[in-house]
């Protein structure tokens, strides 16, 4: 895969936690009050600190990093109840009338899918990034947790996400169809993601 695609696979999912992070903070989950800029500007070193250890850890060029800016997710702008849908998979369905879908009970419950879809497909996209980049596992490890720790406490202020549970997720959404005698990966690939599911279990106290 090339850097750009890897980048795209990180930061996409980041934006979905971005997003429901700044519709959880409202505290109303009414996405007429959602300000995604002003969510960033009061999380400015967390941010800045977040986007430090996806460029370590995934060895990111300034061209890598920069598919951030091009998604413009970590910009001010509106989040509709319909970015929500996405966010969660359309689990919820499509309601009639349409209007329903900003009712702030639905809107809650689509923030908590999106927060566990997009947390999840963050640390996958971080793990191939890892791997892909030859970063090598004790190491990467420690910067991935850091980075998912962040990103849990950006997704949901109220502390329901947390990096053991998205890890625990991970590992039976994402591992088997990697780790499978049948599956395509190659063997380098397989023995890279093996050891950063070794190392994170060991660090989030799992087992």
């Amino acid at each position: 895969m090339s850097e750009s695609m890897l980048a795209r696979g990180v930061f996409g999912p980041l934006g979905g936690v971005v997003e429901v992070g700044a519709v959880n903070a409202t505290g109303s989950w009414s996405v007429s009050d959602v300000s995604v800029g002003r969510f960033l500007d009061d999380r400015s070193e967390d941010v800045g600190r977040l986007l430090s250890g996806i460029r370590s850890v995934c060895r990111f060029s300034d061209s890598g990093m920069a598919v951030v800016d091009e998604l413009g997710r970590l910009r001010d702008h509106e989040v509709p109840a319909a970015f929500l849908l996405l966010w969660s998979a359309g689990v919820t369905g499509v309601p009639e009338p349409l209007e329903k879908l900003e009712e702030p009970a639905l809107v809650r419950r689509m923030c908590r899918m999106a927060a566990d879809l997009q947390l999840t497909l963050l640390l996958q996209a971080l793990v191939t990034a890892a791997v892909a980049a030859g970063t090598e596992a004790v190491r990467g490890a420690e910067q991935i947790v850091e980075v998912l720790t962040i990103a849990c406490a950006l997704a949901d202020p109220n502390g329901g996400s947390t990096p053991s549970l998205v890890y625990r997720m991970w590992r039976v959404a994402h591992l088997p169809g990697i780790l499978r005698p049948e599956s395509e990966a190659p063997n380098e690939g397989k023995a890279g993601f093996r050891a950063y599911d070794e190392m994170l279990d060991q660090l989030l106290g799992v087992s």
